[in-house]
């Protein structure tokens, strides 16, 4: 199999299982509506090239009652009485931004180049942002 190209939704939900394998393999797989074509990525596969694209370069900042984590370039910020909690406060963060960004930010010439970020949130357990954010898993 290659690269698969539906022309029409009607097309692609009748290939839906080679669109979906040809995903699955990483060959391109497309489907066109209207004026725009939509790629079709398996998630894991997507996941995994986000994390290595998308730099985290979180700081960390020891304070006199913990620890504050931030992302420069990134309006997401925590803090924690200890690293650890500073890093769960800031997943818990990522997630609400990734939230908020799906809700009302998408469009804000502020936030939206921002989906690749909220694309590898939404992608990534728990586990995976931490190793994203710091370098090691739990």
């Amino acid at each position: 199999m290659s690269a698969v190209h539906y022309d029409s939704y009607t097309d692609a939900r009748t290939h839906l299982k080679d669109l979906l394998d040809a995903a699955e393999k990483g060959h391109v797989a497309t489907v066109r509506r209207d004026t725009s074509t939509a790629a079709v990525i398996d998630s894991e596969r997507l996941r995994r090239f986000l994390t290595a694209t998308t730099t985290a370069c979180a700081q960390a900042v020891p304070e006199a009652d913990g620890w504050s984590l931030f992302l420069p370039g990134h309006p997401v910020a925590a803090d924690g009485s200890s690293f650890d909690e500073a890093v769960a406060e800031m997943i818990t963060a990522l997630r609400e931004y990734a939230t908020d960004w799906q809700e009302r930010l998408l469009d804000s010439p502020q936030h939206r180049d921002n989906w690749g970020l909220v694309q590898l949130i939404e992608l990534s357990d728990d586990s995976q942002l931490r190793e994203w954010l710091v370098g090691t898993p739990e």
